[in-house]
Formats: structure tokens, C-alpha cells, sequence
């Protein structure tokens, strides 16, 4: 059986301050966590707010696998625009300070656009490299800070939403401490699935877990869409995956109601990871 750390993203309870959310989550059993940068959740720009939040992720005996980068549509580091992507890059920075600050290993980010609609073919260059450029000065951060750079695949329809722009894109950034985090959602509405694996293989250090029907990005539990998990666990044990697994389930219900899934997935998860070793 395969021993892949299970945590659970907070932005399940992104509506809620994230000293609220925090006892909730280690109550519900879960000790490992993916910080949600969302405003009323966290506010990274607040040093106080991310101190305090800290302090009580040391004292519930909760670990901070990794943060989730600020994305909007005023963050576009493939922009054309010169100051929007020195702005872009100046936020990202700062949340990279507050993962570190909050005792992450990781920043988890989404390389491209959130805009609808990728880019014609003449611009599909030269966002490429914008983007790359933008994230050499992240991942340099990084570095500095002693935290990891993960890029997450996206949704079909942005940019970096196939495994193809994601491998042009870890290509082209000058250093090596540049990995990815793998978002099933997404990868399933990309077409990808089936080898997104064994393509990522060589830079993959975490998953996103979370489920849909087909057409949308859903968020549902494991075992609750129509993702075949039991080819993908084979997929990660065939590559030899050591990372964790971060369920990323959408906040719909009451806090109870959200728990439950969360701690039903993990079971789904842990059930399912028996099965493929007898299987797979």
C-alpha cells in the first residue's frame, strides 16, 4: 500500500477567517494542510493576520505542507503589460513571505491567466516567456526563502491548462527547484489523465485531489465523479510519487457537512490505495 500523506486544503472553508477554520480542520482529524489565500480566509498582505495565523498552526500541532498563490484577474504574469506583470510578481512574492512566514514547504501556483479562452497562436509565444520570466523572480524568492515553487496544471481552457504548456513552461525557467503540483480536476477535463503522470514524473511533488462529473471543475470528494482513481493510484505507484495528496473540495454546506466529505474521501482514498497494491 501506497503511504501518501492525506491533508485537507482550507479553502474548503475559504468564507470563513482562518483562525475559525483552523480547530475545525484539526478536529475533523486532519493534521496537514494546504493554507487558501483568499482574502476574507487569510490576508497575506496582513503580517499580523499571518503571524497570528502561524502561531496557531504550531499550537494545534498542525502542518503547513504548502500555500495556495493568490490568483485574479489582475495577476497575470504572461501579461503583455509591462507594470501588470511587475505587480503580479510583487504579489506573488509577498505570498511566497507569508508561506514562509506560515512554515510551508511549498507555494503552489497557477502560472497563467485566469481570462477565459487561450491565447492564438502568434501570442502563445511570447505569454510563454512572459511567464517565464515572471517566475524566475518568484522561484529566485523562493529559493531565498527555503520553500519550493509548484505550478499547477490549470483548466482547459486558460493557458497552461495541458501537460504540453506545462512542460514548455518548466523548460524555459533558468533553475532547477521549479516542480508541479497535479490538479485531478483539471486534468480530467484536460484529456490529460491518462499520461499526465508519467509526462510530470520527472517534477512532480504533490497533488491536488478532488473529483468532477466531466464539464465542470466541481470540486467533488474522490469517488464522487467520474475520475477512474484506481488507474491513476496505479499511474503514482509506477512512478514511484512520494508526495502528499491534498484534497481541494469545494466549501458548499454547512462546516459538519464539509468535514464529512473531507474525512470521507480520505477513506475512500486510503481503501482504494489497499486495493491497487493488490491490483495495480
Amino acid at each position: 500500500m501506497s503511504d501518501w500523506p492525506c491533508g485537507l486544503s482550507t479553502g474548503c472553508y475559504y468564507r470563513t477567517p482562518i483562525l475559525e477554520a483552523l480547530p475545525r480542520v484539526r478536529d475533523g482529524g486532519f493534521t496537514l494542510i494546504e493554507v487558501c489565500s483568499f482574502p476574507a480566509h487569510l490576508d497575506y498582505h496582513n503580517r499580523g493576520q499571518v503571524e497570528a495565523a502561524a502561531a496557531a498552526i504550531r499550537d494545534l500541532g498542525i502542518v503547513a505542507n504548502s500555500m495556495h498563490a493568490p490568483f485574479a484577474d489582475h495577476i497575470d504574469i504572461s501579461s503583455g503589460d509591462r507594470p501588470q506583470r511587475e505587480n503580479s510578481v510583487r504579489e506573488l512574492c509577498l505570498a511566497s513571505d507569508a508561506a514562509a512566514a506560515l512554515g510551508c514547504r511549498y507555494l503552489v501556483l497557477h502560472p497563467g491567466p485566469e481570462m477565459a479562452g487561450r491565447p492564438t497562436p502568434e501570442n502563445w509565444y511570447w505569454r510563454m516567456q512572459n511567464a517565464a520570466e515572471s517566475l524566475n523572480h518568484v522561484a529566485d524568492r523562493c529559493r531565498e526563502l527555503g520553500i519550493i515553487l509548484l505550478l499547477e496544471n490549470m483548466l482547459p481552457h486558460l493557458l497552461f491548462g495541458h501537460a504540453s504548456d506545462m512542460l514548455w513552461l518548466l523548460g524555459a525557467i533558468r533553475g532547477t527547484g521549479v516542480g508541479t503540483c497535479l490538479d485531478t480536476g483539471h486534468a480530467a477535463l484536460s484529456g490529460d489523465m491518462p499520461t499526465v503522470v508519467h509526462k510530470l514524473s520527472g517534477h512532480l511533488q504533490m497533488l491536488h485531489v478532488n473529483d468532477n462529473l466531466g464539464q465542470y471543475d466541481d470540486h467533488l470528494p474522490p469517488g464522487d465523479g467520474h475520475i477512474d482513481w484506481l488507474s491513476l493510484i496505479c499511474q503514482l505507484n509506477r512512478q514511484r510519487f512520494q508526495g502528499p495528496l491534498i484534497l481541494e473540495l469545494a466549501g458548499v454546506g454547512t462546516p459538519e457537512e464539509i468535514m464529512e466529505r473531507a474525512r470521507r474521501a480520505r477513506d475512500f482514498l486510503a481503501d482504494l490505495s489497499r486495493r491497487a497494491a493488490v491490483e495495480c
